[in-house]
């Protein structure tokens, strides 16, 4: 997990403060004032807890009323009972002070940056709560305290937490108390247990993995207790006291390059090695005005934001292992800012539940061209016959769809996906699927004015979110930049030279520009040569293979990368190609010949990734679309990838948004069952939860493991949940505490969609083995496939269409749109041909044309005004249909996040919907196209959303005749009646 803090190092020196070195690293003043004075006045003793901390030191800070600060750090804390620490100072006549706390060495809690304000007496500060009272007082003794050492020898974690209660109290919250390191292999943690004489507790490494002995906790008594290998010994010796300390420190960091980004720098290195491990990196800056600072990193990337401009910083790492041993200094590096780019500042994310908000998912290069300029038709343009019909590939952008915001937005969709936004590089790669820098946006979708983070800004300021699509799985053509890419591939013969160019030094490829020389490529000679490279690994390199490509050319092996051709590193890139797809192999081989496949169980592409997607955290996205995620495995998302992304939208942008920062992954299962051909580690499902067993702490190792252990636990093994089903009529608080933190696309119910009935009956059945299906987003077909693995966009027809959008949006999930779906864009035509045909003919055609014109929403589902070409559209019936069920999702909702139940009730697609939550308590009744009698139901005034017609329940019992094809009925429970107007369906 990556942690990173940046800190100048203190306030302004007093005058005449001498300067000490710690670790011979950080360059700090000495501390000259003392805990009291000889003047006589008011006085206050704070004691700072200590539990959720691993300092090694405390030092208070502080000011008192009207007076200077302590030279930094502060005067130093000392002991005070279990789980505390204290400082008492003078402050004369002030009345109070104000005050931050620090280790020492950079780690700072000043309240968020506010800075605490604390009075006189006795004053605790314990998780950012002030209070006043001396901790350590026990009227009755001085209350019972553990000390618990932990071994995590064959573990391997890198950090360790203890989740406790003691016996008769109440649980930490988890993740629990952070341990300290003390030794090689063993953690310590002092507890104040107070009148109880033992505790219970697990404990876990911060990433979702346990050790909670087997399910039975562990029971520790009073004392010194060590835990090693699920045995518990009491009265025990210091572990450590025989151990020598580790005095090695780790070797220093190779291989350090930075790369200015506007007033952003992005480092990345190479690990170091050391005896037991490195547990962080430190990141020194110079350069610029405002002196030197150093950040603490977690992982072999840094990126440095928010800098002066044009200007030159030089960059140092040192490796940091368990014991605070500090490497030597790498190489140092600089890199020389550019100007600040005329973006707004980074925005936030809307940070609320994201069931509240119906999707609409654009293909952006495809949906509407704001700015000609940066269109783009690639190498395949005439080719394809995209030329002839002016129809280059990369034709939508960031402008356009900020643009035809309010065409969205009066559909009454509140969140947007949209396709990868990194810079990607193929011979067809407007989708986005395809990334080759994943720092860098793709200029061909920004302009002037309509950057990324100004499509993010204009979507929040309507109350609409912006869901980006992210690849983990692989890179494109074919490496990464700023990890590896290949320099020379193949054959350059007379044949060959159109297809790719030479090199041309100084060029650089984004995308965007042509390459001066030949005038026509935006690629960089990269990878082709006419003489076999030098350290070439592929065999036979250049032999013709007797075969030819469909002009006719010659084909020669190594003539284009691959998994097999020894052309990338094993530890960065997978070596083999998929021969199983319900296989291990489907998680380690390459899918196709041109997505090289990311090792993601190695540490530097982990952080490579990491690194790359904080960047889109930063900006205020809502939430990730997670392609290919059945293709990593679920112990390295759940280990690595999905706290990452918990841990720096907290940091960033706070536990609330945190909580509703939406990731749902695409666990691709072509299949009509319940589980993938039987294979649980390749069901949608399964991605859903934590892992239940501990495995290796090498990742590797761990992914086989994992996939062996679920195989042989097989289907009637698995987790189960009542998260999305009410119990009766009553719903109840749903229970996340298993939650991998992914959500899913509902696959099964996509694949079902030929009939909406099928799709409903299939997806229910699913639902208990889901961790909470409530999440599940649920569409008829996409930018992939149509139901049943179907080629073509759906064309089942308007009124089978209707029923189906009448089912998704008041049954459980999330339903979410593929644009033009709401006129039958591109009905029954190709989904995709890739480059051999025109988009024009295909189900990822422009979609600009339907979009000409001016619209504005007053509201969701609301048009204030249209005219042109978008004025007809929005008059199609299906539109009006999604409009008035957004609107009525919106108004109900037992629609939005409610438990379901069929139980008590005829009728095919019909069932209940509660959601209970302060003082909001909506219970709904649904029959879709067909009637439906529901028993059992809480008598009471029943009003239909849909008719406004209202029935009064005195017997439990309430029968609603088939509204028809595509109709339905929603009687709410007090409800508030019709909502909207009729339209073509909803009547």
């Amino acid at each position: 997990m990556r942690r990173t803090r940046t800190r100048l190092l203190g306030r302004p020196l007093a005058a005449g403060a001498a300067v000490v070195t710690l670790l011979g690293l950080l360059t700090v003043p000495s501390t000259t004032a003392t805990a009291t004075s000889d003047a006589a006045g008011a006085t206050a003793t704070v004691f700072y807890s200590t539990t959720t901390k691993n300092w090694d030191r405390y030092h208070l800070h502080y000011a008192p009323d009207g007076g200077p600060w302590t030279t930094v750090p502060g005067v130093e804390m000392e002991a005070a009972c279990t789980g505390w620490v204290k400082r008492t100072v003078d402050l004369g006549t002030a009345e109070g002070l104000r005050a931050t706390f620090t280790d020492g060495s950079g780690t700072w809690d000043n309240n968020s940056g506010r800075d605490y304000a604390l009075g006189t007496g006795d004053i605790t500060v314990k998780d950012g709560v002030v209070a006043h009272s001396d901790p350590c007082a026990a009227p009755d003794g001085d209350g019972n305290s553990a000390t618990v050492y932990y071994s995590t020898r064959t573990l391997g974690w890198t950090t360790a937490n203890i989740h406790y209660r003691p016996a008769g109290g109440a649980w930490t919250t988890v993740p629990g108390i952070g341990m300290r390191p003390v030794c090689t292999g063993w953690w310590k943690q002092d507890l104040d247990l107070g009148a109880a004489t033992s505790l219970t507790a697990a404990f876990n490494n911060g990433n979702g993995v346990w050790d909670n002995n087997g399910g039975a906790d562990y029971t520790i008594p009073a004392g010194v207790s060590t835990v090693a290998d699920s045995e518990v010994t009491r009265d025990a010796d210091d572990p450590c006291a025989g151990q020598a300390p580790d005095t090695q420190a780790p070797t220093a960091p190779t291989g350090v390059t930075a790369r200015a980004d506007g007033v952003s720098v992005v480092l990345t290195w190479d690990p170091a090695d050391d005896d037991t491990g490195v547990t962080a990196y430190q990141v020194t800056r110079t350069g610029g005005t405002k002196g030197d600072v150093v950040s603490d990193v977690g992982s072999t990337v840094f990126s440095d934001t928010g800098l002066e401009e044009n200007t030159l910083y030089t960059y140092t790492v040192r490796a940091v292992d368990a014991a605070g041993n500090v490497s030597p200094a790498s190489a140092s590096v600089t890199a020389t800012t550019g100007t600040k780019p005329s973006t707004p500042a980074a925005g936030k994310p809307l940070g609320t539940d994201p069931r509240k908000d119906p999707i609409y998912f654009v293909l952006t290069a495809r949906f509407h061209d704001g700015d000609p300029a940066n269109n783009r038709g690639g190498s395949q343009h005439e080719k394809s016959g995209n030329a002839a019909n002016d129809d280059p590939m990369f034709r939508g952008d960031f402008k356009g769809l900020v643009e035809k915001l309010d065409y969205i937005k009066a559909l009454g969709f509140s969140a947007v996906w949209i396709t990868p936004v990194v810079l990607n590089r193929s011979d067809y790669d407007y989708h986005g699927y395809h990334g080759w820098d994943f720092y860098k946006v793709d200029p061909r979708l920004e302009s002037a004015g309509a950057s990324y983070q100004d499509l993010i800004d204009a979507a929040h300021a309507k109350g609409m979110k912006i869901y980006q699509d992210v690849v983990y799985n692989h890179s494109s053509r074919w490496g990464a930049k700023g990890l590896f890419t290949p320099t020379v591939h193949g054959v350059r013969d007379a044949q060959w030279s159109w297809y790719y160019d030479e090199k041309q030094p100084g060029f650089e490829y984004d995308g965007l520009t042509v390459e001066p020389k030949s005038g026509k490529s935006y690629y960089n000679g990269d990878l082709w040569s006419t003489a076999e490279p030098s350290g070439n690994t592929c065999v036979n390199w250049g032999v013709p293979t007797g075969g030819r490509s469909p002009e006719g050319y010659t084909l020669y092996n190594c003539q284009w990368p691959s998994p097999t051709s020894g052309m990338f590193p094993k530890a960065l890139y997978h070596q083999c190609w998929i021969g199983n797809w319900e296989g291990e192999d489907s998680r380690s081989c390459w899918l196709h010949e041109d997505l090289a496949d990311f090792n993601t169980e190695n540490a530097q592409v982990q952080n490579y990734l990491i690194g790359a997607y904080n960047k889109y955290i930063d900006m205020g996205v809502d939430g990730f679309r997670v392609d290919t995620a059945v293709h990593i495995p679920r112990t390295t998302w759940n280990r690595r990838f999905l706290p990452a992304i918990q841990e720096r939208v907290t940091q960033r942008h706070g536990a609330e948004a945190a909580k509703n920062f939406f990731v749902f992954g695409e666990v691709a299962a072509f299949v009509n069952d319940k589980w993938n051909r039987g294979s649980v580690n390749h069901s949608a499902q399964f991605y859903t939860w934590k892992e239940r067993k501990e495995y290796s702490a090498d990742d590797e190792k761990a992914a086989l493991e994992m996939y062996d252990y679920e195989q042989q636990q097989g289907t009637g093994n698995q987790p189960t949940s009542t998260n999305a089903f009410l119990d009766g009529n009553t719903y109840h608080a749903p229970d996340h505490s298993r939650f991998s933190g992914m959500n899913v696309i509902d696959m099964r119910m996509h694949m079902n969609f030929g009939d909406a009935s099928n799709a409903f009956h299939n997806g229910k059945d699913s639902d208990d083995s889901y961790h909470d299906a409530t999440y599940n987003v649920v569409y008829v077909d996409s930018h992939d496939y149509g139901p049943n693995k179907s080629s073509e966009r759906y064309t089942g027809g308007t009124d089978a269409w209707a029923e189906n959008m009448s089912l998704m949006w008041t049954f459980r999930g999330i339903p979410t749109l593929y644009y033009g779906s709401e006129i039958e864009f591109q009905k029954g035509k190709k989904i995709d041909c890739g480059p051999s045909c025109p988009l024009a003919t295909t189900g990822r055609a422009y979609y600009g044309a339907h979009l000409a014109g001016e619209v504005k929403a007053s509201g969701f589902s609301r048009v204030e005004s249209a005219s042109g070409a978008v004025a007809t559209t929005l008059q199609q019936p299906l539109v009006k249909h999604v409009q008035r069920l957004n609107q009525i999702r919106r108004a109900v909702p037992a629609l939005q996040s409610g438990q379901y139940s069929t139980a008590g009730i005829s009728g095919d697609m019909a069932f209940k919907r509660r959601y209970t939550s302060g003082g909001t308590d909506s219970f709904a009744l649904v029959t879709v196209s067909g009637g439906a009698t529901f028993t059992g139901i809480p008598n009471g005034a029943y009003r239909d959303a849909v008719t406004g017609d209202t029935r009064t329940v005195t017997d439990g019992t309430l029968t609603v005749a088939a509204p028809g094809k595509g109709n339905l009925r929603v009687y709410v429970l007090d409800g508030p009646g019709k909502i909207g107007v009729d339209g073509p369906y909803l009547k």
